[in-house]
């Protein structure tokens, strides 16, 4: 969640009296107010809203919603006038393939437009651009840049350049190793052998992406009136959205959008921004049916109005600076803030039914009452995760067979076929933090089973620093809070998990049942995952203890 702060005398002079009535009305819109002050209002930003990041993003919609400015802005999209073109070397395909690119003339600018500018462009770094891996965005004066650019990666020895907040020029790798930008981002660019580059026609570095601008050319001020915008990444639907958004705020500014030309050396031409808005189908009955309203076409049509769209033939047109609507029921949601959550009539459904937990979800919380008594944390991690975690740090063989997610947007991408490793990762993110340190999950796992994906409930605990009898009594405890007919038992491992030190582990047995294995961790993965206490570490199906429990 972004908070954006602007001027309340500003909201005043654009939008309406600050009163009570408003103050009501902006939170109805989905954006609630984290602080009032004498000179500034302070709203709270949903990632689902990134378009709503600046204050003209904001009072274009808010507008929209009070009734003053309904439908969809229309906004004048330039053609790329004579060397308003970015050539795209075909270096770049393999490092940060994409970039969407737009010129914005006639601006001015002040304290106040500058900071919102530099505002918005962080806040979608940090949230639609991930950090600036998926997205990252330069701004810079026209007027110190000769036309057309080029996108390139080069050797970082080859690169050099005065970066911004520096006096003296240095290399790609020198800004990673000395800058204090280049040494928060670096690991984006970590193992490259080449890092990409936007230069001029005259061959200057503008900037290294995602990293730092040049100060020569990255720096806008008042007397800037023309920008070049660049946003460079991996995904270029989401480039060009975010390229929207910016555009459209300078706009709102009073700048005037060129498009530009965009060369790739590997794919065809393109040109952005496009600002053609998507169309999608909108169900009254759906709408109605969804929200327990009896509104009729032409309100649904008002409605929609009211939240920025335009409404035809059962056919909704969606600004193309919004991420956020992808299904029919995102509009509804929208049509729902637009009539009013308060207006909105609660019923009791005509139906009868006692709720009640299931009974799993009750042994599982005892399981944590118990644990926790122990004096342990319960952690909580993804489903997801990587071959890095679950197979080379594990000590795995590399034909390891994961269940793999296809056309994963991260580097978690595929299930975790044990609690293990992930406890592991969180001791070796907490390295720094006070010992011991005594951590548990309670989880699924995943395995295929003849070529179907199986879910297994899991528990796993381990102890840094620890021995096999820390965590074995730990284990014997937690049997007999459970008050079970049936002891538990420890043999000689036939086959242990790669993890654990040979004869410093055993499986462990309910009822002749093989739970799971507990065991100290190998040297070799604690030096994976460089932790340097010893750990030790169990890991046990519960299925066989929700049967003897659930009766």
């Amino acid at each position: 969640m972004a908070i954006v702060t602007f001027s309340k005398k500003q909201f005043e002079k654009d939008i309406g009296t600050f009163d009570e009535q408003m103050k009501n009305k902006i939170p109805m819109f989905g954006t609630p107010i984290e602080r009032e002050e004498k000179d500034e209002i302070s709203i709270e930003v949903f990632p689902n809203r990134p378009d709503l990041l600046s204050y003209h993003g904001f009072k274009r919609s808010f507008l929209a919603f009070l009734g003053k400015k309904t439908g969809l802005v229309n906004y004048k999209i330039n053609k790329p006038e004579e060397n308003y073109g970015v050539i795209v070397d075909s270096s770049v395909k393999d490092i940060r393939p994409y970039t969407a690119c737009a010129i914005v003339r006639g601006l001015q600018l002040d304290d106040e437009k500058i900071k919102e500018i530099i505002d918005i462009q962080e806040r979608l770094h940090m949230t639609v651009g991930r950090r600036r891996k998926r997205a990252a965005i330069g701004i810079y004066p026209l007027e110190k840049i000769e036309l057309p650019i080029t996108f390139k990666a080069v050797e970082p020895d080859k690169i050099r350049f005065i970066p911004l907040e520096m006096d003296k020029e240095i290399s790609g790798l020198e800004i990673l190793q000395r800058h204090s930008a280049g040494k928060k981002y670096s690991h984006l660019l970590a193992g490259k052998i080449k890092f990409p580059i936007f230069t001029d026609s005259k061959g200057q570095i503008l900037s290294m992406p995602p990293v730092i601008n040049s100060k020569l050319t990255g720096k806008i001020t008042q007397e800037t009136r023309d920008v070049f915008i660049e946003c460079s990444g991996f995904d270029f639907e989401i480039l060009k959205t975010c390229l929207n958004i910016i555009v459209t705020c300078m706009a709102d500014m009073g700048g005037k959008i060129y498009q530009m030309e965009l060369r790739y050396g590997y794919i065809k031409k393109e040109k952005t921004p496009d600002l053609t808005p998507r169309k999608m189908k909108l169900s009254l009955e759906n709408a109605n049916g969804l929200l327990g309203t009896n509104i009729n076409e032409k309100q649904l049509k008002q409605l929609l109005e009211k939240m920025g769209y335009n409404y035809k033939n059962k056919t909704a047109e969606i600004p193309a600076w919004r991420t956020d609507i992808l299904h029919e029921v995102d509009l509804i949601e929208d049509v729902a803030i637009a009539y009013g959550y308060e207006n909105l009539s609660p019923e009791i459904p005509d139906i009868s039914t006692i709720g009640g937990e299931d009974s799993r979800e009750t042994i599982k919380r005892k399981f944590s009452e118990i644990l926790s008594g122990l004096g342990m944390i319960e952690v909580s991690n993804y489903h997801l995760t990587n071959k890095t975690d679950q197979i080379e740090k594990m000590g795995l063989p590399e034909k390891t067979i994961l269940t793999s997610i296809r056309d994963s947007k991260t580097e978690y991408n595929a299930l975790r076929q044990n609690l293990s490793h992930f406890l592991l990762k969180n001791l070796s993110e907490n390295v720094d933090s006070e010992y011991p340190q005594k951590i548990f999950e309670i989880g699924k796992v995943f395995q295929i089973v003849s070529e179907k994906v199986t879910e297994e409930e899991m528990l796993a605990c381990a102890f840094a620093p620890g021995n096999f009898t820390d965590v074995k009594q730990a284990l014997e405890y937690f049997f007999r809070m459970l008050a079970l007919d049936s002891e538990i038992s420890f043999s000689e491992p036939k086959n242990p998990p790669h993890w654990f030190i040979e004869g410093r582990t055993a499986e462990i047995y309910l009822n002749e049942k093989n739970l799971g294995f507990v065991g100290e961790i190998h040297p070799k993965i604690l030096k994976n995952w460089r932790i340097k206490m010893p750990v030790a570490l169990l890991e046990i199906e519960l299925e066989e203890v929700f049967k003897m429990l659930i009766r």
